[in-house]
């Protein structure tokens, strides 16, 4: 029974359900991640005007946000590439 389960998933499902099960929440989370980074840095810049390291610290946050969204828009259109070459599903 088992063996005929395994023979009937193809390569392509295979990735679809990795892509499905694995990947995409994991970008969602990263993506989450790094927009409540950036936003976090947003707060600590504005939040003390007069306190120089907050808004150092601040200007840092935000900078590593941005890094980390445009990390991870590069991710997402990667493997949005790479299925579309391999013409997976989804």
């Amino acid at each position: 029974m088992i063996g005929q389960l395994a023979s009937t998933i193809t390569a392509d499902q295979l990735i679809e359900n990795a892509k499905v099960a694995i990947l995409r929440p994991l970008i969602l989370l990263l993506f989450a991640l790094a927009a409540l980074l950036f936003f976090y840095g947003v707060v600590e810049f504005v939040s003390d005007p007069g306190n120089e390291t907050r808004k150092a610290l601040g200007k840092q946050h935000l900078l590593w946000g941005v890094v980390g969204l445009a990390i991870m828009i590069s991710v997402y259109g990667i493997m949005n590439l790479i299925c579309t070459t391999i013409s997976c599903a989804g």
